[in-house]
């Protein structure tokens, strides 16, 4: 099969397209490179387009054969997404809008959409099902809602099918080392601490210790980045065999199912890098919820998915691997 991955170039795009490779598969990638890296394109063909320019959009895809669309392609920082909503619904909203005329256009009906548990808002109960309801705090999280608002309606009124797959803290890298985690600037947790543990970053902060968790501090799902792979290449497997119940359009969530605080997470960080992390103790974040903990039982009993990097250690050290990799390079 041969895939369209937007955003390929990206974090989860590449692991993506890596896993489409070791299947004997071949991608297109679409990217404009605001955040995405050449050098993960992994030698599949490039299409440097902007998703919210139509015209190169339709020019750039013409004549091709698509059997199936990964789209990851978006703006994901929550802070930013506060400072520039237009930005983010621009990128995100019109330029998967887009994307869904010209694959209609060119008769591409399958797309495995990459959205987030930051759709939920402030969790009501402490493992999140897909039935959560959606009430996002934040405006990254209300694009992506949006999204798969439009792809639903989208598959009720056309030939379309399409997955969402919503997941929660994406982390660790490639178990070779050839592929990982590079953002400017760097929010996620686990590469900060890892900087920090090796005395290549920052001394980090802890934003609350008096949560009413075991430790005190925010307790989050970590999901592994080839799991994730895997999980959208389930996905759009199962569009391929029509395997899916109901609808044209299905939403699952994707996670371990299992928490770990900021002060765990630290300390395998620790135990891996054989340091220990500066940190200082701040305020609580406004918005920070207490526990975000993902039921992920629909994608293993309905696409057969089922997390190989179950434990802390395990996500930190492959993200500690890569960090020793690129950080010599």
């Amino acid at each position: 099969m041969h895939y369209l991955v937007t955003g390929g170039a990206g974090y989860v795009g590449s692991h993506t397209v890596r896993a489409l490779l070791q299947h004997g598969h071949t991608a297109t990638i679409l990217d404009n490179f605001s955040t995405g890296h050449r050098w993960a394109t992994q030698g599949q063909v490039v299409l440097d387009v902007d998703l919210r320019n139509p015209s190169a959009l339709r020019d750039a895809l013409r004549g091709l054969e698509i059997d199936g669309i990964f789209h990851f392609a978006a703006k994901s920082l929550v802070g930013e997404s506060a400072k520039t909503p237009v930005t983010y619904y621009q990128n995100n909203v019109t330029g998967t809008a887009n994307l869904l005329e010209v694959a209609l256009e060119n008769g591409w009906h399958r797309v495995v959409f990459s959205s987030t548990a930051a759709i939920y808002g402030n969790p009501l109960t402490d493992r999140i099902t897909e039935n959560h309801p959606k009430v996002p705090i934040n405006v990254y999280g209300q694009t992506k809602l949006t999204v798969e608002n439009m792809l639903k309606a989208t598959c009720e009124a056309s030939p379309m099918a399409a997955v969402s797959l919503r997941y929660f803290n994406a982390a660790g890298a490639a178990e070779d080392a050839s592929l990982g985690e590079v953002h400017d600037p760097e929010t996620h947790l686990i590469p900060t601490a890892l900087k920090a543990a090796s005395g290549a970053g920052q001394p980090l902060t802890i934003f609350g210790d008096d949560y009413p968790t075991p430790d005190g501090t925010c307790v989050r799902d970590y999901i592994h980045v080839q799991d994730l792979a895997d999980a959208h290449l389930r996905a759009m497997n199962a569009l391929e065999q029509q395997r899916l119940e109901g609808p044209q359009f299905d939403a699952f969530n994707l996670g371990n199912g299992v928490g770990f605080s900021v002060k765990e997470v630290f300390a395998a960080c620790e135990d891996i890098v054989g340091q220990s992390i500066p940190y200082r103790l701040g305020q609580r974040r406004e918005g920070d919820p207490a526990r975000l903990v993902a039921d992920a039982s629909r994608a293993r009993e309905e696409l057969g998915w089922q997390p190989r990097h179950s434990e802390i250690e395990m996500i930190v050290a492959t993200a500690w691997a890569w960090e020793q990799k690129h950080r010599s390079a």
